[in-house]
């Protein structure tokens, strides 16, 4: 998973994440088509399915959009693998996270506040569901059952003993709850995620099933990879984007057909199903990569075609220093969900793409198709080790980049960073707290990046596909990971790495960082590089807006900042404790303008360095010189941007910002934060800098002007709707 600005987890960028059985057709659920399994799609007998897994679905399942219902009926055959007789099984029913709002992940819930917002006359709970259990039967028997707190707890009949297999069959009932959850429905899409009963893992050494309900702030995904024969029947107009071989037939129903699919050895079961998809599907060398998308921009195809191309090098490196990916397809599915993407097993979710989209540097997208690595094909349990997943699939996004040449997104990127954190690698969700971005992701592949480092990048590949090798389709620790850098790295490297993982406070060492000074370069390549994409994405942006002069400074071009020299005593303090905040943040990434204080040096400067220069100027017009001097030109380009600038400067107690075309060059900016008293209010001075801070941002909207009022508030301003903003607000 990876929250695409959860900006924490990818540094300033990210300022930016899962039965082949022929059985007979399960008893119908009231109210649903039984459907029965088409031998062409079964294709296997069980015992050929269990000596692949000692799990197998068999799930038939009636989409009622209408309702946003999904009656469904489910055979489950498990083989007992442990040394301990059952007594009962346990299965997740995830859904039921649904049931209220304090037991939804919180990852969504500024979304669905959002929506709520926009749909006033909606009440909470559409925003609510849960699954509703109807029948748990052996052989036609009923079996005693209690759904309670995410867990569905079924006694059996009998103990099973070590080897043996039993088969279940689970009727239930799932109401789809509306917005951007896991599973939800909004607008034209349905997303499938946690939909049905899924056996929960058994814990041999602590003799009990895995009865932990869903994260509410991360992730809680552990399963047992599993064969799955899932039989969906939904409306003719639907497409359905499911993992495995997808194969489709009319219902008897009218209007109505059954979309079936086999994925075996898949660790987990999700679908995505919308009237409004397309589809595009490429094939290379035996992989076939699918993104079903909304045409909702010019030129979306094209973006989407780059994305695939992405998707397939991805895959080719992940394959050469991991392993192969062993499934014949992989599928991504656009949604609505904004600032999240997230992996599940042969199938990965993303946000909506404009036409402006990057795919070559989209490394969320990336960081995503990792996690078919770590957390689809290596497994592990996600709420106590989520650095097993997190971890090595943000630091395989940043091997990929590195040796794609892109340094702004590879080494470098996680070498800047000095942070530290008081919780371990190894934390658990709940210990992490609020830090599992920084700790599993920024952290952990720091540590993984350490022991690249240690033993060089041949031995640490050869590791990577012992580990792939030993823990393909089960479930890794990290006792286990340790224990196969041993064995294949020696004890100093396990070492290492344990103390990496184990100990507070971890910093990747000195010698793996970058130099200051080297920081200080790359902090301001990234912000050149941010600036740029950020104003780029908004067809027709003005040319005259305030976070462009900061483009154009970390782009190279000189900056001036000129203050005014004839205030008074109070008005010269607070310029220059403005400038001293001002500056601050520029001087952070190593921009150190030039600084005008005297009206000589201003003189002696005005035709020849500061026609070549962007200017910022601070203070009030009637005290500061190259306003007076400019002054004719600075009236004529204010006109541009539709600001009577000899109004506004008339106007008693008027503080504000402006920013135009320098008057002696059109290729210039010259950006001028003024007050029109002798000095700043006390109560306008408290919020001056902080406006003027965030109108040069650009995580901000992008302001051509602004007025304040006495108290410090912006009471009037031109600007245009940046995007990138309201992700910003939500962090």
């Amino acid at each position: 998973m990876s929250k695409h600005t959860t900006f924490k987890s990818i540094t300033l960028k990210a300022i930016a994440c899962s039965v082949a059985v022929t059985l007979a057709a399960s008893p119908a659920v009231t109210g649903v088509h039984a459907l029965a399994a088409p031998a062409s799609v079964a294709g296997q007998s069980i015992d050929a399915a269990e000596a692949q897994t000692p799990i197998q679905y068999q799930i038939n399942a009636r989409l009622d959009e209408k309702n946003m219902h999904i009656q469904g009926s489910e055979t489950v055959t498990f083989r007992n693998t442990s040394k301990d007789t059952l007594q009962e099984l346990v299965f997740h029913t995830f859904a039921d996270a649904n049931r209220s709002k304090a037991t939804q992940p919180s990852m969504f819930q500024r979304t669905n506040e959002e929506i709520q917002k926009d749909n006033p006359k909606l009440t909470p709970d559409v925003f609510l569901g849960g699954i509703d259990m109807k029948k748990v039967t052996e052989n036609g028997q009923s079996l005693t059952y209690e759904n309670k707190n995410q867990a569905l707890t079924v006694r059996l009949k009998q103990g099973l003993k070590p080897g043996e297999a039993v088969t279940l069959q689970l009727e239930f009932d799932v109401k789809i709850p509306y917005g951007s959850e896991r599973l939800s429905y909004y607008k034209d899409i349905i997303n499938g995620g946690h939909w049905f009963p899924v056996l929960a893992v058994y814990d041999e050494a602590k003799h009990q099933w895995n009865k932990i309900p869903y994260s509410t702030t991360f992730e809680s995904d552990y399963y047992t990879s599993s064969d799955f024969e899932v039989h969906l029947n939904v409306p003719d107009k639907y497409q359905v984007l499911m993992p495995g071989t997808i194969t489709t037939r009319q219902d008897k129903e009218s209007g109505r057909k059954i979309v079936s699919t086999v994925a075996n050895n898949t660790r987990e079961f999700v679908f995505f199903a919308s009237p409004n998809y397309k589809v595009e599907s490429v094939t290379r060398d035996g992989l076939t990569v699918e993104y079903y998308y909304f045409d909702n921009t010019p030129d979306k195809k094209k973006v989407i075609d780059q994305y695939i191309d992405q998707a397939f090098k991805a895959i080719r490196f992940f394959n050469d220093k991991y392993g192969k990916y062993p499934y014949p397809e992989f599928r991504i599915a656009e949604s609505y969900v904004e600032g999240v993407a997230v992996e599940f097993s042969r199938v990965i979710q993303m946000g909506l793409k404009g036409s402006n989209a990057d795919p070559a540097h989209d490394y969320v997208f990336v960081h995503e198709i990792a996690h078919q690595w770590f957390h689809s094909l290596i497994g592990n349990n996600s709420e106590t080790e989520s650095f097993l997943d997190e971890g090595f699939a943000d630091f395989s996004k940043i091997y990929f980049a590195e040796k794609q040449g892109d340094s702004m997104n590879g080494f470098k990127e996680l070498q800047s960073d000095d942070s530290s954190f008081d919780e371990p690698i190894a934390s658990t969700n709940q210990e992490v707290g609020s830090n599992a971005n920084p700790v599993f992701y920024g952290k952990g592949r720091q540590a993984i990046y350490q022991l690249y480092r240690l033993v060089g990048e041949e031995k640490f590949d050869a590791f990577m596909k012992e580990y792939f090798k030993r823990y393909e389709y089960k479930n890794a620790t990290i006792a286990g990971l340790l224990q196969t850098i041993e064995d294949t790295l020696g004890k100093q490297a396990r070492d290492e790495m344990d103390k990496s993982l184990h100990e507070r406070q971890f910093v990747l060492k000195p010698e793996y960082q970058l130099t200051e000074a080297e920081k200080i370069e790359y902090m301001r390549q990234q912000f050149k590089e941010i600036y740029h994409a950020s104003m780029s994405q908004i067809p027709g942006l003005p040319y005259e807006t305030m976070s462009r002069i900061m483009e154009k400074v970390y782009a190279g071009e000189p900056l001036t900042v000129v203050l005014s020299d004839k205030a008074g005593a109070k008005a010269k303090k607070q310029q220059e404790e403005f400038w001293n905040q001002i500056g601050a943040a520029l001087s952070f990434t190593g921009i150190k303008p030039a600084v005008i204080t005297e009206r000589q040096v201003l003189k002696k400067k005005m035709t020849k360095e500061l026609a070549a220069s962007n200017i910022i100027v601070i203070g009030s017009a009637k005290t500061n010189g190259l306003i007076q001097a400019l002054k004719p030109g600075i009236i004529q380009k204010s006109k541009d941007i539709g600001w009577d600038w000899k109004k506004m400067m008339n106007k008693k107690d008027g503080v504000g910002a402006y920013i135009i075309k320098h008057p002696y060059n059109q290729n210039r900016l010259l950006h001028h934060f003024y007050w029109n008293g002798d000095k700043l209010t006390e109560e306008t001075a408290g919020t001056f800098a902080e406006q003027a801070l965030t109108a040069l941002n650009f995580t901000s909207d992008y302001y051509q002007y602004y007025e304040m009022n006495r108290s410090g508030k912006v009471v009037a301003d031109k600007k245009t709707a940046n995007p990138m903003a309201k992700l910003f607000a939500q962090e």
